[in-house]
């Protein structure tokens, strides 16, 4: 999995091109400084390519932009669009897709609609359900005139994304700004938005979801609508999150020229500072407890959340595990790039930490700024950290490897085992014989988890006090075999976060109740052999 050297295309493309799928490049110029009206239109552009950029769409034209799909669906992908629809003359522009569904990702757009004149402005969604990764978006509609802007969805439904945002309707001028729902319903999400409608001279502003419905995670916004010149701004709910995470909230208002203010909620917790109050309205201030915000469905004495993160069957209790039960079963399918082990008298001569990282970049054709450079970062530094309390751990680059770790710990009697196939995956499933592991005893395993690297690489570490299970899966309906499934269940939970999923979908607290998941899909436990 090496990042591909791609050098920038000079291709150039006038708007009578209309575009249906394009990838695997860079991309320089499509539709600049096009005359007249008509529309350039772009449908799907690097669909699961790993490494490309946009550099100008639609730039000085008065023509109607329209870009359907960028990088959907990709995995570890480094994605970079300069600018869209930037310097116009007029004409509208909408952006449908950007990056959605993707896993790892590394994203980064500069300018959209900047110095504008008339035209109505889109974007509909960016980075719609993406896993990890960072994204950042600059400029939306700076130094705009009269050029309406609407902003749909960034960054909702993401699993601990990084995002930054710059600068949305800086300095516009007689624009009506829309911005609807950023990291909704995100886990552990790390937000950070700088400058909303800062120094705008226009008749209205409008927010209306920041971090709705998320779990955890640290957000900081600063400036909305500093300096704004008359107008009015409506900032509706700001960090409703089921758990608590750090809500910093910097300069609201500040500077204004008798604007019209309104803020209706702010959720959970923490700060908000340069609130300025003779000039605009603040109701609904709240400060509960996170689980007030949540479902008041009792669960186990607990109370269960209604969360994308806290996915159905993700974490069940051990008396689930019987013989006729339909429960829920999560998505166990493996997400990861297709990679596979180096045999060992390789991988033992390639170098592997921290202290080596700029050689493994070399191999890898990794830029120092790219997302593979951070993979490979990431990594190491996970593998290379002390062990938690009563942990034992080693990553293994190798099969032999990982034979030799879980051998040390367990002894030469070892089988390792994994659920069978991916059947019943995000739908109901029925329970049919059960079988526990060294007669159902508290045993020691070594659970090993795929690590994203450029090649096959687990993090292997010991799990004491659990039970494992063998288990057959059934169609609820037919009642006929679709799976076997492998389950372990932690019977110490003292020393887990009182935030983890598991007492979220569950209730109650660290070393209050068991907690047992599935095996998914190329992950592995090792136990003894009955």
């Amino acid at each position: 999995m090496c990042a591909p050297d791609l050098s920038p295309s000079l291709e150039k493309h006038t708007g009578d091109i209309h575009f249906t799928t394009y990838g695997n490049k860079n991309f320089t110029n499509y539709g600049t400084n096009e005359p007249g009206i008509g529309v350039n239109s772009f449908k799907n552009y690097s669909e699961d390519a790993s490494v490309n950029s946009f550099r100008r769409y639609g730039r000085g034209s008065p023509r109607n932009n329209k870009f359907d799909n960028y990088a959907p669906d990709g995995n570890v992908i480094d994605q970079s669009f300069n600018s869209y629809s930037t310097n116009t003359p007029g004409g509208s522009g909408k952006f449908t897709n950007y990056a959605p569904n993707t896993n790892v990702p590394d994203l980064r757009f500069t300018a959209y609609s900047d110095q504008g004149t008339g035209g109505e402005q889109e974007f509909k969604t960016y980075l719609e359900q993406g896993n990890s990764g960072g994204q950042s978006f600059k400029s939306y509609g700076k130094n705009g005139n009269g050029a309406d802007g609407k902003f749909t969805s960034y960054g909702n439904e993401t699993n601990v994304a990084a995002s930054t945002f710059t600068n949305y309707g800086q300095n516009a001028n007689g624009e009506n700004q829309n911005f609807t729902s950023y990291g909704t319903n995100g886990n552990n999400p790390q937000n950070n938005f700088n400058n909303y409608g800062v120094g705008g001279n226009g008749p209205s502003e409008t927010f209306t979801h920041y971090r709705d419905q998320s779990n955890v995670g640290d957000d900081k916004f600063s400036n909305y609508v500093k300096d704004a010149n008359a107008g009015e701004a409506n900032f509706t709910n700001y960090g409703q999150s089921f758990n608590e995470g750090t809500d910093v909230f910097t300069t609201y208002g500040k500077g204004g020229n008798d604007p019209h203010i309104n803020f209706k909620t702010y959720g959970v917790n923490n700060t908000f500072k340069d609130y300025v109050k003779d000039t605009a309205t603040f109701s609904n201030y709240q400060n509960k407890a996170a689980q007030d915000l949540a479902s008041s469905s009792e669960v186990n004495g607990g109370k269960k959340v209604n969360n994308r993160w806290v996915e159905p069957g993700k974490f069940f209790r051990e008396k689930t595990l019987k013989s006729g039960t339909i429960m829920p079963m999560p998505d166990i399918k493996d997400k990861m790039p297709k990679r596979s082990f180096l045999p060992r008298v390789i991988a033992s001569k390639l170098p592997f930490s921290t202290s080596k990282i700029d050689e493994l970049k070399k191999i890898f054709h990794a830029a120092n700024d790219s997302q593979v450079a951070k993979m490979i970062g990431d990594a190491l530094s996970e593998c290379e950290r002390a062990p938690s309390a009563g942990e034992t751990k080693r990553c293994a680059n190798s099969a032999e490897d990982m034979i030799d770790f879980a051998t040390s710990v367990l002894g030469r009697n070892v089988v390792v085992r994994t659920t069978e196939n991916t059947k019943g995956s995000k739908g109901n499933i029925m329970i049919g014989s059960v079988k526990g592991i060294n007669g159902g005893k508290v045993t020691k395993s070594v659970s090993c988890h795929q690590t994203l690297f450029p090649y096959l690489l687990y993090y292997c570490h010991s799990v004491p006090k659990v039970r494992v299970y063998e288990a057959d899966i059934l169609d609820p309906n037919s009642k006929a075999k679709i799976n076997h499934g492998v389950a372990i269940c932690h019977v110490d939970t003292s020393l887990w976060g009182p935030k983890h999923g598991a007492f979220i979908a569950l209730g109650s607290g660290p070393g209050k109740i068991e907690v047992c998941h599935w095996i998914f899909e190329n992950d592995m436990t090792w136990a003894i052999a009955d």
